[in-house]
């Protein structure tokens, strides 16, 4: 799953998802030691190669590795999908981890939560979160509140290696996920 040192980003890599994220990535272009890249419509492997090459300290991005497997989870539990689906998006994923044909973020930065549709906030903030709780922060959807954010990044551990968790995030479930480990939970 690691990319080799080669292929590896030189940059802290951020995903920058949900509402307004288009308008609030084009308000970063004059941040100074951030290069803020429009990634989503483009090919993996090409956005992969951007994030990696790139030579600032920060880059922004709004191509999220985890969209394809992330849309399978969200639809399996608004029953739209089956659990086959997700299994193949799992599987489609971890090959392309392998390969180095994608990277993980180091941070997701989730624009307005509170406008997140039910099942999708809880792939973000649930799901994802579970992962790696100081890698996933929700921030307004406002220019300053992201520019504070990115100010403020937390250092924290990195994400555990995707193959380690994927193939059982199925198990995650909305309204339930975290839960588990939490004193009178259910």
């Amino acid at each position: 799953m690691a990319p080799t040192p080669d292929s590896a980003p030189r940059s802290t890599v951020v995903a920058l998802v949900g509402a307004g994220s288009d308008e609030l990535l084009t308000g970063l272009a004059d941040v100074p030691a951030l290069i803020a890249l429009s990634l989503r419509e483009a090919d993996p492997s090409v956005a992969t190669h951007l994030v990696t090459s790139a030579s600032a300290p920060y880059v922004i991005h709004d191509a999220d590795p985890l969209e394809h497997v992330a849309a399978a989870w969200v639809e399996l539990y608004e029953e739209r999908a089956t659990l086959g689906s997700l299994e193949i998006e799992v599987e489609t994923l971890l090959g392309f981890f392998a390969s180095g044909e994608v990277v993980m973020p180091d941070y997701y930065v989730v624009a307005g939560p509170e406008a997140i549709e039910g099942t999708w906030r809880h792939w973000w903030l649930g799901a994802l979160a579970l992962r790696a709780p100081s890698r996933v922060l929700p921030v307004e959807a406002s220019g300053p509140a992201l520019r504070s954010r990115l100010r403020s990044l937390p250092t924290s551990r990195p994400w555990p290696d995707p193959a380690t968790w994927l193939p059982h995030v199925q198990f995650d479930i909305p309204d339930r996920v975290g839960l588990r480990d939490q004193p009178g939970a259910a």
